[in-house]
């Protein structure tokens, strides 16, 4: 067992204002502590506490630069899978619909000062916090598309399927944030 293997892996749920954060603490396959904040600075002090190693945030970790779906969007979209296209600043801070993501751009800013925006090529040595996209991650694990229309049900057994406990998960923030632990095993 190495060092990473012994301390928890979190993932981020990221909504709006009102909704706000939902995080999860995941160690050795077994959900530890979890956390509901609407203060995207409350979550990066529990990541901290916690001594995460990764972090896994289901928002974008940066708006477009062209107005136009961004790079890692178009890769899905062109293997079949479903996600979000990011709008540029302007555009996300002036629309309601963006407001999570406006939330998870606030959450990228605190957290990057403690852990390094994963691009694939450093060490994961040190502390790393990453973009995550649970429907992909759904697909990857189902070996197959999966619709995101039955994401409840499909995400559970997959969940399930993997060795995971998920009966204290209540909703699907909550299924969606364990996601990064299946993904630092593989």
């Amino acid at each position: 067992m190495s060092y990473h293997d012994s301390l928890p892996v979190v993932g981020v749920d990221v909504g709006g204002p009102k909704k706000g954060f939902h995080a999860v603490a995941i160690l050795g396959g077994q959900f530890g502590e979890k956390v509901a904040t609407l203060n995207a600075a409350e979550v990066v002090a529990w990541c901290r506490k916690l001594d995460a190693p990764v972090v896994g945030i289901d928002a974008p970790c940066r708006w477009s630069c062209t107005g136009r779906a961004r790079s890692c969007e178009r890769e899905l979209a062109s293997e079949g899978i479903h996600a979000f296209a990011t709008p540029s600043q302007v555009i996300g801070e002036s629309h309601k619909f963006y407001r999570w993501m406006h939330n998870g751009a606030r959450l990228y800013r605190l957290l990057t000062s403690h852990y390094k925006l994963f691009d694939g090529t450093h060490s994961l040595s040190s502390p790393v916090c990453f973009e995550k996209f649970p429907q992909a991650v759904a697909c990857a694990l189902a070996k197959t598309i999966v619709s995101a229309k039955h994401k409840r049900r499909d995400r559970r057994r997959l969940l399930r399927e993997a060795g995971l406990s998920i009966d204290s998960l209540t909703n699907i923030d909550m299924v969606d944030v364990t996601f990064p632990r299946l993904l630092h095993q593989s």
